[in-house]
């Protein structure tokens, strides 16, 4: 069987963590920054979590199953 080849777009997006798990950083937080509330950005900032629902899917795209 050949080898799978990475979504590239997916590995810029998506990092692995310790645990096994995957990690990203939401989006709306690039450009125009000014209309949006500081609470907002604030909210935006952290690295969030995937679903475990959408995990076998990054997993795809990054080649790991």
């Amino acid at each position: 069987m050949p080898k799978l080849k990475t979504n590239k777009s997916a590995a810029k997006r998506f990092k692995k963590t310790a645990s096994g798990s995957y990690k990203h950083r939401s989006s709306f937080r690039s450009h125009i920054l000014t209309k949006k509330s500081s609470k907002r950005k604030a909210r935006l900032a952290p690295m969030g979590k995937v679903s475990k629902r959408d995990q076998k899917l990054v997993k795809r795209m990054l080649g790991e199953i």
